[in-house]
C-alpha cells in the first residue's frame, strides 16, 4: 500500500487534521472498556449490571462488535483529509482508482455528525440522571471513558464542513 495514502491532501489546515485524528481516537477509551467487559473484567460493576449486559456470555459478542464498529466508523473521518477520501484506493474491487463522490461523503458524514452529537448528548443525559450498581469509582470510570464521545459529533461536523469547502466544486 502506498504510504501517501496516509498523508493529508494539500490544503488541509492543521485544525482539520487534528480534528479528524481526534475523531478517530475518541472511541478508543470506551472501546477498551467494552472489550474488557467482554472478556470478563468487571471494572467495579455489580453482578446485576454484568448480568444485564449478559457478559461474559452472548453480550460479549455485542460489546466486541460495538467496540470494533464504532472505531471503524470513527476512523472514516480520516478520509475527509486524506487522498482515499477523494479517490478510492486502487486495491478496492470495482471502484478502485475512481473518484469518491464528494456529495455522498458530505451527506453521509453530516448525518454521522448529527447522529454522534445526539449520541453524545444522550450519554450526558443518561449518565447524570442514571444510577449504576457497583463501586462508586466504577461510575466515574465510565464517565471518564465515555466523555470523549461528546466531541465526536462536533469535530466530525467541523471536518465535514472543511471537506465540503475544499471539494466544493465537486458538489455541484
Amino acid at each position: 500500500m502506498d504510504s501517501t495514502a496516509f498523508r493529508s491532501v494539500p490544503g488541509v489546515p492543521g485544525w482539520a487534521k487534528c480534528s479528524a485524528h481526534t475523531v478517530a481516537l475518541v472511541n478508543v477509551p470506551s472501546g477498551l472498556w467494552r472489550l474488557g467487559l467482554a472478556v470478563g473484567i468487571p471494572f467495579g460493576l455489580a453482578q446485576s449490571e454484568l448480568d444485564s449486559l449478559n457478559t461474559p456470555g452472548w453480550g460479549s459478542l455485542y460489546l466486541v462488535f460495538l467496540a470494533v464498529f464504532s472505531e471503524a466508523v470513527a476512523f472514516l473521518a480520516l478520509g475527509l483529509i486524506q487522498p482515499w477520501g477523494e479517490t478510492w484506493p486502487r486495491w478496492l474491487p470495482f471502484v478502485g482508482g475512481k473518484p469518491v463522490s464528494a456529495r455522498k461523503v458530505v451527506v453521509v458524514s453530516s448525518l454521522g455528525a448529527v447522529a454522534t452529537t445526539v449520541y453524545g448528548g444522550f450519554f450526558v443525559y443518561t449518565t447524570f440522571i442514571g444510577e449504576m450498581a457497583g463501586e462508586p469509582w466504577a461510575y466515574w470510570l465510565v464517565v471518564v471513558l465515555y466523555a470523549p464521545l461528546v466531541l465526536w459529533g462536533p469535530l466530525l461536523a467541523a471536518v465535514t464542513w472543511h471537506y465540503h469547502r475544499r471539494r466544493g466544486t465537486a458538489l455541484t
